[in-house]
């Protein structure tokens, strides 16, 4: 844990409360969020950007305060454009963001909320994407949809990652 406490304080400028509360607590957890942060980076074939604000916006639907302030950290260490990531709340009027990511994101917003979507939300998302696609984009909505689970009922809430990384970026 000492290894591990000090990879996330260097990387985050302090040790994450997930870290503290279910990773000391369950330390094999390790290999499930390793794995799932590998697909989430290396298996899928959406674009950056697209998986950031899936996961953003599953996040913002359930309310995981550590999972959006984590996101935005991410957003910030790679450079990102904040000001969509500010305007996610109104996605389907923004002019920031296409029809074809308002499609994803009405998807994976819909089904965060009701765990199955109408006919119409996926109608409009097939129109954009194909069936590898739609299948990624929903295996990283239920990934995100996991990790919200888990901070949630924990209490596990904003830490200020993103601001310690706006600070770092100065």
């Amino acid at each position: 844990m000492r290894l591990v406490y000090w990879m996330t304080h260097r990387s985050f400028g302090k040790v994450p409360t997930s870290i503290q509360v279910v990773v000391a607590r369950s330390p094999k957890i390790m290999g499930l969020a390793g794995a799932m942060g590998k697909y989430d980076k290396k298996g899928t074939h959406l674009g950056k950007e697209l998986r950031y604000i899936i996961n953003m916006v599953v996040s913002g639907t359930n309310g995981c305060g550590f999972c959006l302030d984590v996101g935005r950290t991410m957003a910030v260490k790679e450079g990102m454009n904040m000001g969509k990531l500010d305007a996610l709340p109104a996605y389907r009027t923004s002019p920031l963001f296409s029809d074809k990511e308002r499609a994803a994101l009405s998807y994976v917003e819909e089904a965060t909320l009701n765990k199955r979507v109408s006919d119409a939300t996926f109608n409009e998302l097939h129109r954009h994407y194909g069936d590898r696609e739609i299948v990624e984009i929903t295996i990283l909505m239920a990934i995100q949809n996991f990790t919200n689970l888990t901070n949630i009922p924990l209490g596990i809430g904003s830490d200020g990652l993103c601001a310690i990384a706006q600070s770092r970026k100065i």
